[in-house]
């Protein structure tokens, strides 16, 4: 299995995030959307990149059970019920990112939402992967 970061030279630079990632061969596991709730079910920090940092750990943990890695992350999806809190804290969310999946970037979005399934919950992260 191998997955292919690409950056075309003729899109805007890609910081924190591939423009495409390829895949071949391997095993695709579909990663449920993860909030920052912990092992009880209560929505926990109270800010963005406290729960960016919680739902992102939920995220590779539940890859973890699938037997990948961070690296085996092809795509993301963040919904954020505060774009404009996201941008701002962006560089702290990469920081985030970076110290607990690495610098093997999947294909990124971010989108708006209006609230999530837990009215406390900030951010929402689902993921695909892909397994040797």
């Amino acid at each position: 299995m191998s997955l292919e970061r690409l950056n075309p030279a003729g899109l805007s630079p890609a910081t924190g995030f591939s423009h495409a990632v390829t895949a071949t061969g391997g095993r695709l596991v579909l990663l449920a959307g993860q909030t920052a709730l912990d092992g009880t079910g209560a929505v926990v920090g109270a800010t963005l990149p406290a729960q960016f940092e919680t739902a992102l750990g939920n995220l590779l943990t539940a890859l973890a059970a699938a037997g990948g890695g961070p690296a085996d992350l092809a795509r993301v999806t963040v919904y954020a019920t505060d774009v404009a809190d996201y941008r701002a804290h962006a560089a702290e969310l990469g920081r985030i990112w970076r110290r607990l999946a690495g610098r093997d970037y999947p294909a990124m979005a971010v989108i708006g939402v209006v609230r999530l399934w837990d009215e406390q919950a900030l951010v929402e992260l689902d993921g695909i992967a892909v397994l040797p």
